[in-house]
């Protein structure tokens, strides 16, 4: 028998290393409340971990087994639970964060002073770390690259669920703690449902109809044209294998090439999920560093009011704004919305990305180191396969081209629920006789986009020392 160490995993379907286990005879789940990962944790995100560890609690139990819960440290917790059924060791899917590896040692070195074996697998991705490199071995820096070897490599099936004997019960289950016991409030947000049943309901919702137009309308924020799956893949209640044949099933329904093209769409995004945890594995400082290098530091501006405009949605950029209040209300913000807040953080209010980045992993239930990570760090122009410099969102016509009707803005922008699409895009052409008339409870842009533009371009030339600092 195994002890399976749940992490970011909280499914018994398509799971590899349970399924492994499983088929070498028994298998025991079990999940270890971590302080070192609380610390990281935020109300959303615990509160939607709970909700899928009492479903899969529940789901154990209707297949005959259990799940055990333990707080403390793993590398002790998991040794005991091992011993205390007798196990021949501990397996897991691996984690590829700095703090996930550093677990995994602590884990295996504990294990093996018990003289108890080890197994870890990769789960989380198609294709480990590693597998797709260069001609020269090297690992991809530039996505386009590594989308064409990542989308011809065969995916492999998803794996058989334990049933029956395979499913062990936990002598001793141990409590479910409610977010107070782990030291968080209730989230602020509304979080999604948490458990393997939505998630599946989910992705056969969407690849029943929406994918067929995904590529169309993936960036209108006010249409339902994404999957929201996110969460769910942050979190493991639906297995990355899964996903990808249900996208080929809705492939082979596809009538068209415009149909296909947006499957494919789709599958890219998954592909971004996997680029940039491969370069968080090849690169661990990225979290806190820059990842491209530039000849001086790049002087960020990081006003203290400039900043809490931005995170309370009072930028007087309805765009942004919209987009801010959407994270607080729902721990969620769309794809495209996610990348003009953080070009405005970074760009118009010349800000250290890091906070846009904190912002983020405090309130989005579906934070991903790697993705996160890898996401304000293209805004910021400092990552790999970066937004260049000297492309600039400008906030107004973003909003205009992606919310053309103002459906979006007015959803979460109350004060400007009387305001027509034109004056919402115009807001910061107004008079300020007008914005009073108008919406007389909504603020005036915090900055000017074009006098900020300009300083955000001089910023970054003389950070590539083409410009002598003032």
């Amino acid at each position: 028998m195994w002890i399976h160490w749940h992490r970011r995993d909280l499914r018994a379907s398509d799971n590899t290393a349970l399924a492994r286990a499983a088929g070498d005879g028994a298998v025991l789940p079990a999940f270890v409340f971590d302080r070192a990962v609380l610390e990281h944790g935020s109300p959303p995100r615990v509160r939607f971990m709970l909700d899928a560890l009492a479903s899969l609690r529940e789901d154990y139990r209707e297949r005959g087994g259990g799940l055990a819960l333990r707080q403390g440290d793993p590398a002790e917790l998991l040794v005991e639970v091992a011993e205390r059924h007798d196990a021949e060791g501990v397996v897991w899917n691996r984690d590829y964060s700095g703090l996930g590896r550093e677990r995994e040692r602590a884990v295996i070195d504990a294990c093996e002073a018990a003289g108890l074996a080890t197994e870890r697998y990769h789960d989380d991705l198609h294709h480990e770390p590693g597998s797709i490199t260069t001609n020269a071995g090297d690992p991809y820096s530039v996505y386009s690259y590594f989308w064409k070897k990542w989308r011809d490599r065969e995916k492999e099936a998803p794996r058989p669920t334990p049933q029956g004997d395979a499913l062990v019960a936990p002598e001793e289950p141990g409590a479910l703690p409610t977010l107070a016991e782990l030291g968080f409030d209730e989230p602020e947000p509304t979080v999604p449902e948490a458990s393997t049943a939505a998630a599946r309901e989910r992705l056969e919702a969407f690849c029943e109809d929406r994918v067929f137009d995904y590529e169309q309308r993936r960036e209108y924020p006010a249409e339902d044209g994404t999957s929201r799956l996110s969460p769910h893949l942050k979190w493991g209640t639906v297995g990355v294998r899964t996903v990808h044949e249900a996208t080929e099933a809705a492939m082979a329904r596809a009538d068209t090439e415009t149909e296909r093209e947006s499957v494919e769409a789709f599958q890219g995004e998954l592909a971004w999920r996997e680029f940039y945890t491969h370069v968080l594995w090849f690169n661990p400082e990225v979290v806190t560093e820059n990842y491209r290098e530039y000849e001086h530091d790049i002087q960020w501006r990081d006003d203290p009011e400039e900043l809490e405009a931005w995170r309370q949605g009072e930028t007087g950029y309805p765009i942004v704004d919209a987009g801010m209040r959407q994270l607080r209300q729902e721990a969620w913000m769309h794809n495209r919305v996610r990348m003009i807040v953080a070009s405005f953080l970074t760009k118009d209010l010349l800000a250290d990305w890091r906070h846009g980045y904190d912002h983020f992993r405090e309130f989005l239930v579906d934070h991903n180191t790697a993705n996160d990570n890898g996401g304000w760090q293209w805004a910021a122009s400092t990552g790999t396969d970066a937004q260049p410099y000297f492309r600039i969102f400008n906030p107004m016509t973003q909003g205009e081209r992606y919310d053309p009707d103002g459906e979006y803005v007015r959803e979460y922008v109350p004060e400007l629920e009387d305001a027509s699409a034109e004056q919402i895009h115009s807001w910061h052409e107004l008079s300020i006789s007008d914005r009073r008339r108008v919406a007389p409870e909504y603020p005036d842009p915090i900055v000017d986009h074009s006098e900020r533009r300009e300083r955000a371009l001089a910023m970054f030339r003389r950070a590539r020392g083409e410009e002598e600092e003032d």
